[in-house]
């Protein structure tokens, strides 16, 4: 009786709705940062890319980053509705983790200690950012490593247009969980700033599927602090230091319904910097320096239970990266802009791991002496856009680095606009992934190793209807990666290491559509379609091709209705549907890797809120997964059932 009360009260909810979007199309004037490095118009560009703006973040409730990435089209997020102190692995278009590039404020961040060197987002609040910027297809000319796939710029929280304002959240909800914001910014005179505080604390589910009696839950904490000023030290200099830091505590479990009553790990992040830009009549000048430090330890000391191989075990990794960017953006006439810069990433790592187990004590150690990597880059972006409509970017980067030596990566990005309506497209690019500092220098290592070398086409066309209540856009994309790095076994000397072997390719469709039915109401939707395979070396030494996208769906969709019924009430519904996925995991039972096909699955969530005092005050509630679905993200871990929050966001 009551999924049907809730099936129906969906249905109404959906009929009257719109998205958990802004209420109006998105117009060919909008202004985007991350396509081209400065501000430009869509119009202008003929890249593929999504913005996420401070009026959606606002409508997330209680969602974490992942889950708000993963309403998007292209992007699937292993994990997303896990116990939120599970790994969320980012799969854009269909491609491994560590082909998307993570940047802050247009700073690329990684893990240096990580395996793939990839950033992990739980590090970034969603109360600490103001817009997200999502730009797909090969993007290492101007952002070099890793954006095989694409970008997704965290645009953090900025000083408002006032002396003094203050801000904040507290929301309340399923499995105890709790969050709380405060924020302060301002703007007086050649001064502004800004301050934000979050802390987000949960009981969490029991992560790993479990039989057992006396299964826990694994909690999670996140504690996150950002700061930033602004001095206009001149009409045409202006310097914008920073910090931000994050703690996570949480609880684990061994691995696949494998329970564990007493494993943790701590996490911290810290990054700080500068910003600084000069104006020069028609030039630009920005010259950024960013630190990054992650800090992560896992300990087990089985008193609790013991499911793993060891009695005790504790793992210590740490990482350290300084990244320096200079560029220039160079207006030549009202047609032609220059964008060339050069950027240094020094890289380093301190890794220990100390363990009690079956045979006695292990121990592996590795410090930054040579745990360490640097890399230059020198870069250029020519952008043309015509008056007939026709625009075009050529670009160009060359990458040296301290191991492999140089790599050289190029773009084609042509567009036509035709009588402002239908924006023909296409993009013809590479892009490269340094191999980590893990897979270079470790105990598998290989200095050998190339970078993954990647070619990416894709073409497509945008639709802008004339009443401004319409817009779609279909994109066709294709992704050809060689010397992808491969973890070798030799079963004749019983050695492993990371090699060059394989070839992948993957392939796809994107559709989306969004569109105003009626005054403050819009319908956004979208499909996804995305295979691929890889080609290796079996142990025969021939070569083998098979589907290898992993906990990936071939098809997805989403549709989101939404509407602001009146100045005071906004409601929603949102609908997201995956297909089935292969998977493999590791059965601690049998000692083999079991391969498995998960079910394909569906969501419901709503949102609804009711502004007070001119929008000063505002309530609201979240509700996710309403029709209590029974779902698998990841092979041998729990899914969150129906949940929800409601709470209270203010300003002053």
């Amino acid at each position: 009786m009551k999924k049907k009360f809730l099936i129906v009260t969906a249905a109404f909810i959906s009929s009257q709705l719109s998205a958990q979007q802004d209420t109006t199309v998105k117009s060919l004037d909008e202004v985007v940062m991350t396509a081209n490095k400065y501000p430009n118009k869509t119009s202008l560009t003929g890249k593929v890319i999504t913005v996420i703006t401070k009026e959606q973040l606002e409508h997330s409730g209680g969602k974490d980053l992942s889950q708000i990435l993963t309403g998007e089209a292209g992007i699937y997020v292993g994990g997303t509705n896990s116990n939120p102190g599970k790994d969320k692995s980012i799969y854009l278009r269909g491609a491994r983790i560590d082909h998307t590039l993570i940047t802050i404020d247009g700073v690329p961040v990684y893990d240096p200690s990580g395996i793939g060197g990839n950033f992990d987002i739980r590090n970034i609040a969603v109360a600490s950012i103001g817009r997200i910027e999502i730009l797909k297809g090969s993007q290492s000319t101007l952002y070099g490593s890793d954006a095989i796939a694409g970008v997704i710029n965290i645009i953090t929280k900025k000083a408002e247009n006032k002396s003094f304002n203050g801000s904040g959240v507290l929301s309340y909800g399923s499995y105890n969980s709790f969050r709380g914001t405060a924020g302060i910014s301002g703007r007086r005179d050649k001064i502004d700033y800004y301050a934000n505080y979050s802390l987000h604390t949960t009981d969490g589910i029991n992560e790993a599927v479990s039989n057992s009696a006396n299964a826990d839950k694994d909690g999670y904490t996140q504690y996150n602090v950002m700061a930033g000023l602004g001095f206009q030290a001149a009409r045409n200099i202006r310097i914008q230091p920073y910090i931000r830091y994050t703690k996570i505590n949480g609880d684990l479990d061994q691995g696949a319904f494998v329970d564990e009553l007493d494993y943790i790990y701590h996490q911290k992040s810290f990054q700080a910097g500068v910003r600084n830009e000069f104006s020069f009549g028609n030039t630009k000048l920005i010259v950024l320096y960013n630190f990054n430090n992650i800090n992560r330890e896992y300990i087990d000391d089985s008193l609790k239970s013991r499911n793993g191989f060891d009695i005790y075990s504790r793992g210590s990794y740490k990482g350290n990266e300084h990244f320096i960017d200079a560029y220039a953006h160079f207006t030549l006439n009202e047609k032609i802009k220059l964008t060339a810069g050069a950027d240094f990433r020094s890289s380093n790592s301190d890794q220990e791991y100390f363990s009690v187990g079956f045979y006695g004590p292990y121990t592996s150690k590795y410090s930054s002496d040579s745990l360490k990597q640097n890399q230059l880059g020198v870069y250029a972006a020519l952008n043309i856009n015509s008056h007939s409509g026709f625009n075009i970017e050529l670009g160009n980067r060359i990458n040296i680095h301290s191991s492999y030596g140089s790599h050289d990566v190029f773009n084609i990005n042509p567009s036509y606009l035709i009588n402002k309506q239908v924006k023909l497209f296409a993009n013809f690019s590479s892009g490269y992934r340094t191999p980590s500092l893990y897979q270079l220098f470790s105990e598998y290592g290989n200095k050998n190793l190339n970078p993954e070398a990647a070619i990416t086409m894709e073409g497509g066309l945008q639709y802008f209807s004339v009443d401004k209540k319409l817009t779609g856009r279909a994109v066709v994309f294709g992704r050809d990666v060689k010397d992808v790095i491969f973890f070798y076994f030799n079963q004749s000397t019983y050695q492993s290491q990371y090699i060059n072997q394989d070839k992948q390719k993957d392939h796809g469709v994107e559709l989306e559509a969004t569109y105003i039915i009626a005054k403050n109401t819009t319908v956004k939707a979208f499909y996804t379609f995305v295979t691929g395979e890889i080609t290796t070396k079996d142990f025969s030494g021939k070569d083998t091709t098979y589907f290898n996208l992993l906990r990936r769906p071939k098809n997805s969709f989403g549709l989101t209705i939404s509407s602001r019924i009146s100045d005071r009430f906004f409601i929603s519904s949102s609908v997201a549907a995956f297909g089935k996925r292969s998977d493999a995991y590791f059965d601690a039972q049998t000692y083999q890797t079991i391969t498995t096909t998960l079910k394909s699955y569906s969501l419901l969530d709503l949102y609804t809120e009711y502004r007070f005092l001119k929008n000063k005050l505002r309530l609201f509630a979240d509700f996710r997964n309403v029709l209590n679905t029974r779902y698998t993200e990841v092979s041998g871990f729990n899914t969150i059932g129906f949940n929800g929050n409601g709470g209270i966001r203010f300003n002053f």
